[in-house]
């Protein structure tokens, strides 16, 4: 399986989640499930089986994280040595073309991406037309709702 790439605090987003799925929500469900069991009758013990769907759902939980930081390339953008050159982890200052609205956004990992927050995914449409891109160029952005052009104002690795 190929590395997906993953940014610091990505990385330390999933090792916390995964942190608390451990040893705060899995002894939880574990003591949900054994308290339901002391009730007796299981086939109609409503609490049993929420207790035990919710087990699994954090199982699974636990499991895919595991996998995504097995596969993780974590990458740190602050020792990267890039001189301008959008690449993944950057945060990018652009202006659009047609409207000259300006917008910043850091290109991250899908699991990072969050549009609300400015972090786009590296798989998105402007992510794509952004990277090895340089301050001063024009990308070209080819998305569902149609074409556009944004100038590349500024790039940092934060």
């Amino acid at each position: 399986m190929s590395k997906v790439p993953l940014t610091l605090r990505g990385a330390e987003m999933l090792r916390t989640e995964l942190q608390k799925l451990k040893s705060e929500d899995r002894p939880r469900v574990v003591a949900a499930i054994a308290e339901a069991r002391a009730h007796g009758d299981l086939k109609e013990n409503a609490e049993y089986h929420a207790a035990r769907e919710q087990q699994g759902f954090i199982e699974g939980r636990i499991k895919e994280i595991e996998a995504k930081l097995g596969n993780a390339q974590v990458i740190d953008v602050t020792q990267l040595n890039a001189e301008g050159k959008v690449v993944f982890g950057a945060t990018v200052e652009l202006a659009d073309e047609d409207t000259g609205d300006e917008v910043t956004y850091q290109i991250v990992g899908e699991d990072e991406a969050d549009s609300k927050k400015g972090r786009i995914s590296v798989s998105s449409p402007i992510a794509r037309a952004l990277i090895g891109k340089e301050e001063g160029d024009i990308a070209v952005v080819h998305a569902p709702g149609g074409t556009r052009e944004y100038e590349i104002l500024a790039v940092r690795y934060e």
